[in-house]
């Protein structure tokens, strides 16, 4: 609880937002687009929610670690979608916790599973916040008496580096940059960097299948996971740290996805790298985005496993300032902690240059590559400014094999636009980049944005998101490539799973929260 204060109406902590600069861009591009004559400021204020009185106290011995505090409250009440900033917006929060637990240690994790038992309430777990799939907002229905959020934030440690191994037990709760930090006095890095690294936490990447820094080869977090333990309702499940296994199917498959339906991640032994020494960039321009997708395909399959592998689509770089949207651009780089990256980065410019590739002037190099860098980590800082604007700024991924990928991308983005247009009456914009690639197949991360209704906004943004969520799997793609199921997209999640699973998973749960109080509604219902 002696955390900086976390900004409970939009991303990060309190003080921190866009830039004045950024501001002026965002007005410039939302306001070329819509044609916006007004780009109102809106500041929520605690005092502004009227938030029911708690339904629960906590025992004499967890009061310590406990609070309702309302800023409290309202900061671990929803995560960071597009929704869930309107009803910010709105002043209208439905679903608070009644008590924010921060358990230091196991056996208090422990004890607060107990009494949400006891008390029949739910239980959701918190990490970084920054879910924007409703995984973290404590959305339960009448059975439960109260609901009850446990924020990890207090598990925070380091708490051993086996060197010769390269690897670390860590605890669950500290959010990234501090684990990198701790990392790094040893020279060593997990080199794991969602879009959320600011605020996430291992345990919160763990639980929702976090994609990273990597484009190519180490991608998901599951690539990083040597063990975990994970404490349930019905004990603590640790499975054993191993390079690999064959024996059976994995525990730490369990848990890795479980997004806090079955448990609460409290350490893990995490395989690190040596921190990178040589590093190789090159920025490449296509005015055909087929013919860049065929390059990326050709890189993938390639054997050299560049770390930045990102394509990213003329419409994306002109929204972020990237170039003037007359060329789409690949983004590839190197990097290595052991050896010069110049043979296998002239190798892919080969490759490129073979698929009609422009490789941009070493000057402008680090320009392109540079601009998109800084607006993917800045992103989520804008849309606590577009909301009040009635901006419909939003995004989906997925997954999907190359032999299908022309005709599925041309599927997404005529649904996403249409639906659009139908949600608003007006055409709007959508765009596209790969996040990640395979040797079978890219991973299409979509973005949309269009101008809504300032009350009808969340209905709108349903429309739509369901239209392309739709679509996404009408296509066999995944419904989530590494933003996690939540409760928003529970309904495409058990259309894409075997019922079979489905069935077995719940099962599962049956055995490790008998009294059903983890995380509601998300993974198994």
């Amino acid at each position: 609880m002696a955390e900086r204060k976390l900004k409970f109406w939009g991303w990060g902590y309190e003080g921190e937002g866009a830039s004045d600069a950024e501001r002026a861009g965002l007005r410039r591009f939302y306001g070329g687009m819509f044609a916006l004559d007004a780009f109102p400021d809106d500041v929520p204020r605690v005092e502004d929610y009227a938030l029911p009185p708690p339904r629960l106290k906590p025992p004499p011995s967890l009061a310590p670690i406990c609070t309702a505090d309302p800023h409290t409250r309202l900061a671990h009440a929803l995560g960071k979608s597009f929704p869930d900033a309107v009803r910010v917006f709105d002043r209208k929060v439905p679903n608070v916790p009644d008590v924010v637990a921060f358990p230091r240690n196991e056996k208090q994790v422990a004890a607060v599973m107990d009494w949400a038992a006891v008390a029949k309430a739910a239980l959701i777990p918190f990490g970084g916040g920054s879910s924007v799939v409703g995984g973290v907002e404590p959305a339960v229905d009448g059975k439960y008496k109260g609901a009850i959020t446990l924020s990890t934030t207090a598990l925070d440690k380091v708490l051993e580096i086996d060197k010769t191994s390269r690897a670390a037990r860590i605890q669950g709760g500290i959010r990234t940059p501090a684990m990198e930090e701790s990392l790094g006095k040893a020279g060593l890095t997990l080199r794991h960097f969602p879009q959320s690294f600011r605020m996430a936490t291992l345990g919160g990447m763990i639980a929702t299948r976090s994609g990273g820094h990597f484009a190519t080869l180490y991608t998901h977090i599951d690539d990083f996971v040597e063990s975990v333990r994970l404490v349930t309702p019905a004990g603590v499940m640790e499975s054993r740290r191993l390079p690999g296994s064959g024996a059976g199917p994995s525990p730490d498959r369990l848990a890795i996805g479980s997004e806090g339906s079955l448990g609460v991640i409290t350490e893990a032994w995490m395989r690190l790298q040596d921190k990178p020494r040589f590093r190789a960039g090159a920025a490449v321009s296509f005015a055909d985005f087929f013919k860049a997708a065929e390059a990326v395909r050709a890189l993938a399959q390639s054997g050299l496993y560049p770390a930045n592998c990102r394509l990213v689509d003329a419409n994306e770089c002109k929204a972020n300032g990237v170039n003037d949207g007359s060329a789409h651009l690949l983004v590839l780089g190197f990097e290595s902690a052991h050896a010069d990256v110049s043979a296998p980065m002239a190798r892919a410019l080969e490759i490129v240059r073979d698929h009609g590739g422009t490789i941009d002037p070493a000057g402008n190099t680090e320009g392109a590559v540079g601009a998109w860098r800084n607006a993917f980590i800045r992103m989520p800082y804008f849309r606590e400014i577009i909301t009040p604007w009635a901006v419909i700024n939003d995004t989906f991924e997925t997954a999907i094999t190359w032999e299908r990928f022309p005709a599925f991308h041309r599927a997404i983005m005529a649904a996403t636009h249409e639906a659009i247009e139908a949600a608003t009456g007006a055409k709007g914009l959508v765009t596209c980049r790969f996040t990640h690639v395979y040797p079978d197949g890219p991973a299409p991360y979509y973005s949309f944005h269009a101008k809504g209704d300032r009350k009808r906004l969340a209905r709108q943004w349903w429309e739509i998101k369901r239209a392309a969520s739709d679509a996404v799997i009408a296509q066999g793609g995944t419904i989530t490539h590494h933003h996690a199921v939540g409760r928003d997209h529970m309904k495409w999640y058990e259309r894409q799973r075997p019922k079979l699973f489905g069935a077995a998973l719940k099962a599962a749960k049956g055995v490790l929260d008998p009294a059903g109080v983890m995380n509601p509604g998300v993974i198994v219902r």
